[in-house]
């Protein structure tokens, strides 16, 4: 029989399917649900440095108006447990780690390294067995340099990796100058993971009503194209695993993405649109291909297909519609 176990940033998994971080991956018994289902790991709904900082700010506020606020308490300041959000988050790893037995990554959506890489060892602590940083700054200033806005990644990963002892993966979007580039650089902080890519909200516009509204919040089908592209060219170049994500709602999709090079795949729309449990049709789906085809192992097929494997590896490069568009 094959097997479908793998390991994503020295964490053994059972599959090679995680949960991507979303509503579903907010609570103990939605964890325990997708742990049934087959999930190798989960990463934990967001926590979002905003919320991080006016916790801090909150409680820096409370201390100011006690007369409590001497140079002392800036050190405090760097290391007090966060009550409310962040106290929440960390009963709920710690309650997975007691009930679960699969991986829980710690999830923190960031957009600078200014104070608050310090509670990643509070993640550490509670028991996360890895940590997902999803950064993203919309490079929307016209009066700052590509190269800053890079260096911003490269600021953070460094911060957090003082804090911590336990895997670090970054999750980015494709909005890069030289995207082979970047992926290959971050590949060679010490980070364990890359996860590509992240979604967004995007705005669209109302005619009728004439207003700024959220366009699509589910990832569609065919946006897989991108991360599969991106994977397949860098696989074989980087000094971390890569995760898929995007538009990977079926087994076929995820067996495109373990076979252009990706170590794990992370799913999140597909679970809301057809349940959690597709999981443990993916897996079997997954098995099902692979004893088709002979593959024992998921080492045996990962990256046979990706841009320094394939038969035609110019067929990742191409990005006009010569052939397509020239008959009528």
């Amino acid at each position: 029989m094959p097997d479908i176990s793998t390991t994503y940033m020295g964490l053994k998994l059972s599959s090679p399917i995680i949960a991507a971080s979303s509503g579903l991956t907010n609570s103990l018994e939605d964890i325990k649900h997708l742990e049934k289902a087959g999930a190798g790991a989960v990463v934990l709904k967001s926590l979002f440095e905003e919320e991080i900082v006016t916790e801090m700010e909150r409680e820096l506020h409370r201390m100011h108006s006690e007369n409590y606020l001497y140079p002392e308490t800036m050190d405090y300041y760097d290391t007090f447990d966060v009550e409310g959000t962040l106290s929440e988050y960390l009963k709920l790893i710690n309650d997975c780690k007691k009930e679960v037995n699969i991986p829980v990554i710690a999830s923190v959506n960031c957009i600078t390294s200014h104070n608050w890489p310090a509670y990643a060892r509070n993640l550490q602590d509670a028991g996360a067995d890895a940590i997902e940083l999803n950064i993203f700054s919309l490079p929307s200033d016209t009066d700052r340099k590509g190269l800053d806005n890079e260096q911003v990644y490269f600021d953070i990963i460094e911060a957090v990796l003082k804090e911590v002892n336990i895997p670090v993966a970054i999750k980015i979007s494709h909005y890069f100058s030289n995207l082979a580039d970047i992926i290959t650089r971050l590949s060679k902080t010490g980070i364990a993971g890359l996860v590509l890519f992240n979604r967004f909200y995007s705005p669209d516009i109302d005619v009728d009503n004439l207003e700024v509204i959220p366009t699509h919040i589910f990832s569609q089908e065919y946006e897989y194209t991108m991360p599969l592209r991106w994977i397949a060219l860098t696989s074989s170049r980087t000094e971390c695993d890569l995760a898929a994500t995007t538009g990977i709602h079926d087994s076929r999709t995820i067996l495109k993405m373990l076979l252009a090079g990706a170590q794990v795949v992370q799913l999140a729309s597909t679970l809301y649109k057809n349940g959690i449990d597709s999981i443990e049709r993916f897996n079997y789906e997954l098995d099902k291909w692979m004893q088709k085809h002979e593959f024992k192992t998921l080492d045996d097929l990962r990256g046979s297909l990706s841009q320094s494997k394939a038969v035609n590896p110019a067929g990742y490069l191409r990005v006009q519609f010569m052939k397509q568009f020239s008959q009528k």
